[in-house]
């Protein structure tokens, strides 16, 4: 893919000339947030070399945030910090807990700073899995109940976590402990760029903004080049998602990252009129009666096949896109120990989902992308 290698390329040319000019370049003092578009759950200002950095909404209706004030080492650390955790730049430690937070690591060429995390084999990362192989990234166990004798003895810098609720528990002990924290709230942004913008948010730890603006700046104008693409087909398909769980149907909620991404690529998405950015639980019955008749299904979870997907329910054999067999999963791609590439790199690459969905709903369009994340099921 011609965009992958363009990242590639402006990864490699960059890394050089980013050591010699990131230590110098912040020497700022506004104290306005600076440099971002679409993301809305951090600010960044810049007193000199010091940053102090904002997390606003680190889990859904939190009525507080989480400062860190990014001090050089080296440099003294300001009186008043204003309640701001401190934390020492650049990084030569983390540990990650999300496998979204991977590929913000690679792309700035900060792979080798990764030294622990929870449930490696989640991991798809080549570069990752081939430091967990040689033994410089430690299994932490499960993420809920990690191993805090391990981080202990890990001795990261910051462990980048992240969190759904007001639960701060694990990381209030991982600070007793004398382990900083940092909140990553990337999932709760609404808009798909600014999800990948929050490679932006991992930079400021390393001091390399620049690097991340400019790979940013390509997959923004990636997505916008497709997203226009797409504002020329003739028919927008209808599409259903989601499948039952339990008792009811889950679907993304119509102002969802997913009903987004959807719009963009040209698609109607059934619920887009629904006002809520969370999932939806519905019954089988209304489901059924507002999209029996849709054009597509796109998002089955990890079902692989049409006979797995009507093995879990009947039903689903009266909804048109099976019958067409217009359904399709986005888990097509994963990792050495079965990690889903979706769940991991979808986050900072939406232009690519967004290629997909259009190769999907207007194939007219670009008949020379080859599927990535998603697949047709058989």
């Amino acid at each position: 893919m011609k965009i992958i290698l363009a990242l590639a390329l402006l990864i490699l040319t960059t890394q050089c000339s980013e050591k010699q000019t990131e230590t110098s370049v912040h020497a700022k003092t506004d104290t306005t947030a600076t440099g971002l578009r679409y993301a809305e759950g951090f600010k960044v200002s810049y007193r000199g070399t010091i940053k102090m950095v904002e997390v606003g909404m680190p889990y859904p209706g939190a009525r507080a945030g989480f400062k860190y004030l990014l001090v050089p080492k080296g440099e003294s650390v300001p009186k008043d910090t204003e309640g701001a955790r401190v934390i020492r730049i650049p990084l030569e430690s983390i540990v990650c807990t999300s496998t979204s937070h991977i590929p913000l690591l690679d792309y700035l060429g900060e792979t080798d700073k990764l030294t622990g995390f929870p449930s490696t084999d989640y991991i798809s990362s080549d570069k990752v899995r081939a430091r967990i192989d040689s033994g410089r990234v430690l299994d932490l166990g499960v993420d809920k109940s990690m191993n805090l004798e391990r981080l202990v003895v890990l001795k990261p810098e910051v462990v980048m976590g992240y969190t759904m609720t007001s639960d701060y528990g694990q990381f209030k002990k991982m600070e007793e402990l004398g382990v900083s924290v940092v909140i990553n709230a990337e999932y709760l942004e609404k808009h798909p760029l600014g999800r990948a913008e929050w490679i932006k948010f991992m930079a400021l730890f390393f001091n390399k903004e620049h690097q991340a603006d400019s790979i940013f700046n390509v997959i923004e104008e990636s997505y916008l080049e497709t997203m226009r693409l797409a504002q020329s087909a003739t028919k927008k398909p209808t599409v259903l998602s989601g499948i039952v769980y339990g008792d009811a149907w889950f679907m993304p909620g119509g102002q969802n990252y997913a009903s987004r991404i959807l719009k963009d690529a040209g698609c109607t998405y059934l619920w887009e009129d629904d006002p809520s950015h969370g999932f939806l639980e519905l019954s089988f019955e209304s489901v059924f009666e507002k999209a029996h008749a849709a054009d597509l299904w796109i998002g089955v979870g990890s079902n692989k096949t049409i006979a797995e997907l009507q093995a879990l329910d009947h039903r689903y054999t009266k909804f048109n896109p099976l019958i067409q067999r217009h359904v399709y999963t986005s888990d097509a791609r994963h990792g050495a120990k079965g990690g889903s590439e979706f769940l991991e790199l979808g986050y900072l690459r939406p232009d690519i989902i967004l290629k997909d969905l259009v190769r999907i709903a207007h194939p007219e369009l670009s008949p020379n992308h080859e599927l990535y994340f998603h697949k047709r099921l058989d």
